[in-house]
């Protein structure tokens, strides 16, 4: 075996024994989580930890259930991401595609001014935004949780990514002389066409409104309207938090991101990868 090959082969392995420990260290918080919700009482407090159980238990689960409206947080949740997952698809897909195959003055300028509003921490301006909904009445109602979640400007960046690299012009030419209107072009043809893509977007769109806690802490007091972020936080009082419940609180939130993912992650590897850097 010559040098350079060995000297190849050992990066090879190096590269995979870092990929592996990034991978421990990434799931490992969630193999805790899962631990802990497993344990009885007593064992939380024992020093050091142990990193199984000593004696496996669903206590926790069951005092999850019978202290919280779980499967009403469950379905607040569900309501909130799947509403917010199909409007981002919409506007994306249409903004994506006007903003790559519409040449107007302006629109690359229009697409900056989007595109910046990514890099703007929520911190920033979730005062103001609360302001707005209070002026048009909207606090503690489902429409102001949801408005601030129908647009996503990274989903937008993504598909115009996407409509460029994967819309052929020539495509929607053909389109246009066969009669196709423009609404049915951006409706009918081009969404078939960003499959991938689309399916990438959706489960990205539905994590962040599935996890969203500030905004709907700040919007919410009804506890019938809570999603499922901001009805854990209900487990924590002002002098102690049972770890043990909440761990499993958590792990019936994380469970639906989860299925979703396992379910869709090769369409979302592909329409991730086949996103283009044309601009």
């Amino acid at each position: 075996m010559t040098a350079g090959r060995l000297a190849r082969r050992a990066a090879h392995w190096l590269l995979v024994l870092l990929l592996l420990l990034g991978g421990i260290v990434m799931v490992f918080p969630l193999f805790w989580l899962a631990s802990t919700s497993l344990r009885p009482a007593p064992e939380l407090n024992i020093v050091p930890p142990h990193l199984l159980p000593d004696h496996w238990t669903l206590e926790n689960y069951t005092k999850v259930f019978a202290s919280a409206p779980m499967f009403t947080y469950l379905w607040n949740s569900f309501v909130f991401a799947t509403v917010s997952t199909v409007f981002i698809l919409l506007t994306s897909t249409i903004a994506g595609y006007v903003f790559a195959k519409f040449k107007v003055p302006g629109n690359n300028l229009l697409f900056m001014l989007v595109l910046a509003t990514a890099i703007v921490p929520f911190e920033i301006y979730m005062v103001p935004l609360f302001t707005q909904m209070n002026a048009l009445g909207l606090v503690n109602k489902p429409l102001g949780l949801f408005l601030p979640f129908l647009v996503l400007s990274y989903g937008i960046f993504f598909m115009r990514q996407n409509t460029m690299t994967s819309v052929p012009d020539e495509l929607l030419d053909a389109a246009r002389i066969d009669g196709m209107g423009e609404f049915a072009i951006a409706f009918r043809l081009v969404p078939r066409l960003l499959a991938p893509a689309l399916f990438a977007l959706a489960i990205l769109a539905f994590i962040q409104a599935w996890t969203a806690f500030i905004w709907p802490l700040l919007i919410l007091n009804d506890p019938k309207l809570f999603p499922m972020e901001v009805g854990l936080s209900q487990f924590a009082n002002n002098f102690s938090v049972d770890f043990g419940v909440t761990s499993a609180g958590a792990v019936i939130a994380l469970l639906p991101t989860i299925i979703a993912f396992l379910i869709l992650r090769r369409r979302i590897v592909d329409g991730i990868t086949l996103t283009g850097i044309k601009g």
